[in-house]
């Protein structure tokens, strides 16, 4: 991440989930404003102009399209993610194809929020790993410039850069201490990255991994 924290206006119409991802990113990032109303929400964040939005899909008076239509009429530049229970098909490919540049579910962790919001930032497209096929059938024959996610592996866009250095290893034969040795790093914390790996693969051990690694011919 870097030094800068991102700006972020958060809109939701419940107080209790605001106090949760309040709780969970504060530090994190400069929280600028919240609003649980649709036109408030579209008032203050033109005149606050955040870096990302975090936006519920689900509200009264037109929910998280309306507010996203509005605010890109004027500010295209401010970027959305939306923040939501559901994971249906349609509200991710409608909220995407309003300009939406990722879609997580509520169940995401703080770290992996916090993640998904500088990725936002830093100009990236971020989806919940069983979200993303939706959003690549939507748009693999689109002119959206979000039809170069199509062209993306989703999941290994989940890694970190090191976690990445590490799976390509494994995919070479490399053993955990040869991985150490190579990335100067100490055998725990490359035990600890495969751990991370495998939870974000949803895999459930090094051979699984490996084979995942070779059909994506990531020894390259």
């Amino acid at each position: 991440m870097t030094s800068i924290q991102p700006r972020v206006f958060l809109v939701d119409d419940h107080e209790l989930i605001r106090s949760g991802i309040r709780a969970e990113i504060s530090g994190a990032v400069d929280l600028v404003g919240e609003s649980d109303e649709v036109e408030m929400g579209i008032e203050m964040i033109l005149e606050r102009s955040p870096d990302v939005v975090l936006l519920d899909v689900h509200m009264p008076g037109g929910g998280g399209l309306q507010v996203l239509r509005e605010v890109h009429k004027s500010k295209p530049a401010i970027r959305f993610l939306a923040l939501s229970v559901s994971d249906a098909a349609d509200d991710v490919i409608s909220i995407v194809r309003a300009g939406a540049r990722g879609y997580v579910t509520k169940n995401i962790s703080g770290v992996e929020l916090v993640d998904a919001i500088y990725r936002v930032s830093a100009g990236d497209v971020v989806f919940s790993p069983r979200l993303a096929g939706f959003v690549l059938d939507a748009f693999a024959n689109s002119d959206s410039p979000l039809a170069s996610v199509a062209s993306l592996d989703t999941e290994l866009d989940q890694l970190t850069p090191r976690e990445r250095q590490v799976l390509r290893l494994i995919a070479r034969g490399y053993s955990y201490r040869d991985i150490a040795t190579e990335l100067e790093i100490s055998v725990k914390t490359v035990e600890s990255h495969v751990s991370s790996v495998l939870r974000k693969l949803q895999l459930s051990n090094r051979h699984q991994l490996t084979n995942w690694a070779s059909e994506r011919d990531l020894s390259k």
